[in-house]
């Protein structure tokens, strides 16, 4: 946490030098995840070349360590920071959705741009609670850092396993919840499954299954970055009740969006995640014979 805590006080032009030390240490020197990157930004892109592949490659090192020091320094970030650096383009959206901030709604979105200042640039723009839905990490000093930074300004950090349960009992408290939707449910977990960048993957259900009891509408935030350490963030509908019972149309709507933000700007997207380690052909084999 020392270490953590140094950082956060950093200047924002130290902070950007030493992201681009780390930038050169993870790709030249660790190589951390790089054939992880490169396969999967290959797969995603199959219409690029090699010499394309490898440029965005190193872009998106360079945006990763970039947006890892921001969040760290999101610790000691003032509310007028986050004004400043987190522009929300359309405010009347959420107010519109949520019938002047007296209807909860879901807010589905990715890991790109900076996915963490979203939420305190939201909330000090609109004004109004929001609480993050979040899947621990592993590493438990990091996930203490995350955890403290999420609740600042009045957000009320849920964890996965628990937001289902929170949510419908306070359901009749307005509150927005926003969820990072794009990463993989574990093998034992059920998800649904769909072709997303060329490839099938798995997501998870919860975001819908909430919806559906609840009734609440769903948007799409996307987080375009204007330069280094200025992002917009702009919302879109996805759906609104009543909802087909059994349908999929909410995650379906999600993944389309999903999808057109990371092909708007491919190199803030977060390609170390292992998106596709799950073999859906496998899976289905393994269940049939099972």
């Amino acid at each position: 946490m020392i270490l953590y805590r140094l950082i956060s006080r950093l200047p924002f032009p130290l902070l950007y030098a030493l992201a681009w030390l780390a930038y050169l240490l993870l790709y030249y020197v660790v190589g951390y995840r790089k054939s992880v990157v490169k396969q999967n930004l290959s797969r995603a892109f199959p219409e690029k070349s090699s010499t394309e592949i490898s440029a965005l490659s190193k872009q998106f090192y360079r945006r990763f360590t970039q947006v890892a020091l921001e969040i760290v320094k999101a610790r000691r970030m003032t509310e007028a920071d986050f004004a400043e650096r987190m522009v929300v383009r359309n405010p009347e959206f959420i107010e519109q959705l949520t019938e002047n901030f007296t209807r909860s709604a879901i807010i589905l979105t990715v890991h790109q741009g900076n996915w963490e200042w979203m939420l305190h640039g939201a909330s000090t723009s609109l004004g109004i609670p929001i609480d993050p839905v979040y899947k621990p990490l592993h590493n438990p000093t990091t996930d203490r850092l995350i955890y403290d930074i999420r609740r600042r300004f009045g957000g009320r950090p849920l964890a996965m396993a628990d937001a289902a349960r929170d949510i419908l009992r306070r359901r009749r408290e307005f509150r927005l919840f926003v969820m990072v939707a794009d990463q993989s449910p574990i093998r034992n977990e059920r998800g649904y499954w769909s072709s997303f960048m060329n490839q099938e993957a798995a997501f998870y259900l919860g975001a819908e299954s909430i919806a559906q009891m609840t009734q609440f509408p769903v948007a799409f935030v996307q987080c375009h970055r204007v330069r280094t350490g200025y992002y917009e963030m702009e919302f879109h509908h996805l759906a609104s009740p009543p909802y087909e019972k059994g349908s999929h149309n909410i995650i379906d709507a999600y993944i389309k969006a999903a999808e057109a933000a990371i092909r708007n700007e491919p190199e803030s997207w977060l390609w170390s995640n292992r998106r596709w380690k799950r073999d859906r052909a496998k899976e289905e084999a393994r269940s049939n014979k099972s």
